[in-house]
């Protein structure tokens, strides 16, 4: 693809400034699908209930933002996610994914999306989002023979989302990558580190099969995988993009899943993520819908968020005496 000197000029200075704002700035927020577990696709309404549920948790406050995995419809070719709207509607801000594995058409049809967005809702759009992420753990399912993608693949998809955002609302808006920390740690992936202006760390103890995971180990477990991965990031800000605990499912190792665990979880992981100012997205608010969830990772359960208790207790508690 050829590119005129303008273009490129304008791309440069975007990403020296969308670097700039990648910095970690305390963000709280949750993961969101596209779909309840019975393939049924969520509307603008359910965005919504979900997106102002967040905001209105007992015993914490600030959850305002959104994390994406595609910016398509469930169900369509290429239609605008209305999760888009919802957002300007609660005025959440957001954490914009696009889906690249699977084939190059994959990458096409969200960077269609991400564009009839910017085209259609304007600054109303395009001033809430804090980022996007090209990809989400990708290399991770590319290396364990599922439909993933490899680091160049990946590079390429990145490269073209710029190209996509030069000139737009979003020009300046920070790209990254979200993985898993061994993703990172392969050398054979380094290149995609130098092509992003942060990384996204999904970290789970729960899944850690291999090591010590009991919920007296997931403290040690998390940041033995963050701080690896914020070493190898060359100053690159690190996004936790996903963790969390399940209040239900199969023991996995040694990691038990319950309400008393994940409030564990959520005092050593969350609220200490919190306290540092990092920009964090947790998995997440309701996973049982339509459905039941197993593991389920969800601080509601199944039913109307409107009117269940949480799981498990959402404050943070000071262990200063």
């Amino acid at each position: 693809m050829r590119f005129t000197s303008s273009v490129i000029g304008l791309a440069a200075t975007a990403g020296t400034a969308a670097a700039a704002s990648a910095a970690n700035s305390g963000i709280k927020g949750f993961n969101y699908g596209a779909f309840f577990l019975n393939q049924q696709a969520l509307t603008q309404s359910d965005f919504a209930y979900e997106f102002n549920r967040a905001k209105n948790l007992p015993n914490t406050s600030g959850w305002n933002s959104a994390r994406l995995y595609s910016m398509i419809q469930w169900g369509t070719a290429s239609d605008v996610i209305q999760a888009i709207p919802a957002a300007i509607e609660t005025q959440t801000t957001l954490l914009l994914g696009l889906w690249v594995s699977g084939g190059d058409q994959a990458i096409t049809n969200e960077i269609a999306a991400l564009q009839a967005a910017i085209s259609q809702y304007g600054t109303s759009f395009t001033d809430l989002v804090e980022g996007i992420s090209v990809g989400s753990e990708d290399l991770y399912r590319d290396a364990s023979g599922e439909v993933g993608t490899n680091a160049q693949t990946l590079i390429d998809c990145i490269n073209k989302v710029r190209s996509a955002i030069a000139g737009t609302g979003l020009a300046n808006v920070p790209v990254g990558h979200v993985d898993t920390y061994d993703s990172f740690l392969n050398g054979s992936n380094a290149a995609v580190i130098q092509n992003v202006d942060w990384l996204g760390f999904d970290g789970y103890p729960y899944w850690e099969l291999t090591k010590a995971n009991s919920i007296g180990d997931a403290h040690e477990r998390f940041y033995d995988g963050f701080n690896k991965t914020i070493a190898l990031a060359g100053g690159k800000p690190v996004w936790v993009t996903e963790t969390g605990w399940p209040v239900s499912g199969d023991q996995q190792n040694l990691a038990v899943a319950s309400p008393e665990n994940a409030r564990i979880y959520w005092q050593d992981i969350a609220c200490t993520l919190i306290a540092s100012g990092i920009n964090l997205w947790w998995y997440d608010l309701q996973e049982s819908q339509y459905g039941q969830a197993s593991p389920d990772f969800g601080i509601y359960g199944a039913g109307d968020l409107g009117s269940l208790s949480p799981s498990y207790d959402l404050s943070c508690v000071s262990s200063a005496h």
